[in-house]
């Protein structure tokens, strides 16, 4: 005798289905949407390189940490971009390789975030000096302090997120981690949930794999939040920094207002660009932490999260770009500004920047880092 099963039991094995088919079509449109954002993001961050070579100013103390940024951008984009390519394919070892490739992304997206804090803290400094200029002169071993301390960060940017991760890469192999990785869509999500480790092989040392989980997202939680935290400290004192440009407003040169403007724009706008594409990941993270079983709420949270986790080149390349457009056109306004004045105006205005700028080189600067920005 078959016994026959009961019909809410029928019911759950038919939401279940349902359920099932749904997340298939979500991480579909999820591949698509993070292969056509990595692409964009590739050609920004390229497009950004393109110009600062070209324009021969990567050894600019200001332009040297935006540059590697845009250099983990790029192969940030390129490591989505094959996971993107990967997911539903029947690739040789595909396992090994989408297990390696979260890996090597963690690295260049912690490297990211470090970059991002060096080069607010410098355009910070920058405006600081700036601002000191005007009551006392800026001596050179200042300078020369702040252009050491952005090469030690930089540095440090591209070791530390190295160190953390070797024991991934290490520990991962060793253990079989990599067993059944790529089942689930865990190769285009940036962390597989902890249950996904029940499903791995029985070569694989489920312990240390869900250690190896916890310590990553552990690690990816602790660097964005501190990097938060130390741009938020920035942001705020440089805005205080700003506020007190503004007041000097008719005491400065004009292109010494507009280098002042953009450098505050960027201290603006590079937090928002930071926190718009991985805010949604670690809301995300959080939550999965909490429930780990997929919901709606996860799904639109993965949905977005492929939006912008994926399109941080794009953005910082457009952040870079929107501000050298304001600052060419700030320019340009001055220099209309300066034909329509007479010249005993023109030859007022020459006389403040003199008297209340002690150092002759002032303008120089300006129009000096006009060419860098």
């Amino acid at each position: 005798m078959f016994r026959k099963s009961s019909p809410a039991v029928d019911t759950d094995v038919e939401n279940q289905k349902a359920h099932s088919g749904y997340c298939v079509e979500v991480f579909s449109a999820i591949q698509w949407i993070q292969f056509v954002m990595a692409t964009l993001s590739v050609i920004g961050s390229s497009s950004l390189i393109t110009y600062v070579v070209f324009q021969n100013i990567q050894k600019s103390p200001e332009i040297r940490p935006l540059f590697y940024l845009s250099f983990s951008d790029l192969l940030l984009g390129i490591c989505w971009l094959i996971e993107a390519l990967l997911y539903g394919t029947s690739a040789a070892n595909k396992d090994i390789v989408c297990y390696n490739l979260q890996a090597v992304g963690q690295i260049f997206y912690i490297s990211s975030f470090l970059y991002t804090v060096s080069y607010i803290w410098y355009l910070y400094k920058e405006l600081r000096m700036k601002h000191n200029q005007h009551g006392q002169s800026t001596f050179p071993l200042v300078i020369d302090y702040t252009c050491q301390v952005g090469q030690i960060a930089i540095i440090l940017s591209s070791l530390i997120p190295l160190l953390l991760m070797i024991p991934v890469f290490c520990l991962g192999n060793a253990s079989g981690c990599f067993h059944n990785f790529s089942q689930n869509h865990r190769c285009i999500l940036m962390y597989s949930p902890p249950s996904a480790m029940a499903e791995l092989l029985p070569s694989a040392n489920t312990s240390v794999c869900s250690t190896l989980y916890f310590y990553g997202l552990t690690i990816f939680l602790a660097s964005f939040l501190l990097s938060l935290l130390t741009i938020v400290i920035l942001l705020i004192q440089a805005q205080t920094l700003y506020k007190k440009f503004v007041k000097l407003t008719g005491f400065l040169g004009s292109e010494q207002w507009a280098v002042i403007h953009v450098m505050e724009q960027r201290v603006r706008f590079y937090p928002v660009a930071f926190f718009c594409c991985w805010g949604p990941a670690v809301i995300l993270m959080i939550i999965k932490l909490t429930k780990a079983q997929d919901t709606k709420l996860h799904m639109a949270l993965y949905v977005l999260q492929a939006l912008t986790a994926s399109s941080q080149g794009l953005l910082n390349s457009g952040v870079y770009g929107w501000t050298q457009y304001n600052f060419y056109q700030l320019k340009q306004e001055a220099r209309r500004d300066a034909d329509t004045q007479t010249p005993l105006l023109c030859s007022q205005k020459r006389f403040y920047s003199r008297g209340l700028d002690p150092l002759e080189s002032t303008l120089a600067f300006a129009t000096s880092t006009s060419t860098i920005l």
